[in-house]
């Protein structure tokens, strides 16, 4: 299994809840695949670096899993689908972002610890 690292925007006129929905359907969409889901970061509505289909924000989502490879391109299938989906982005984590990946994830779980 490799590890990967997933982002996707989402559209910025969902409602809080179709948020949570988009969100938990790719979720289930790795875990029925076999993935095992490792960190999940809601980085909330950000502003896009240009328009995309006349829209000026987005909500973004970062999800880190390890899965076999042939998972990714059936993940990718459902984001073309997804019109909720602006954009995404799909890497291979190498051991080093692996190592830099959980040594994020280390400090923002001792940040979460402390307050």
């Amino acid at each position: 299994m490799n590890q990967y690292e997933t982002v996707f925007i989402l559209t910025p006129v969902l409602s809080e809840e179709q948020t949570k929905e988009a969100v938990e359907k790719f979720k289930k969409i790795l875990t029925d695949g076999g993935a095992e889901l490792m960190n999940e970061e809601l980085w909330g509505l950000k502003k896009l670096a240009y328009p995309i289909e006349k829209k000026s924000t987005g909500y973004y989502v970062m999800i880190e899993f390890k899965a076999e490879p042939t998972l990714i391109s059936k993940l990718e299938v459902n984001y073309r689908r997804d019109e909720r989906v602006l954009r995404y982005l799909t890497v291979k984590n190498d051991k080093f972002a692996a190592a830099y990946a959980e040594k994020r994830r280390n400090k923002k779980a001792n940040a979460n610890k402390e307050d």
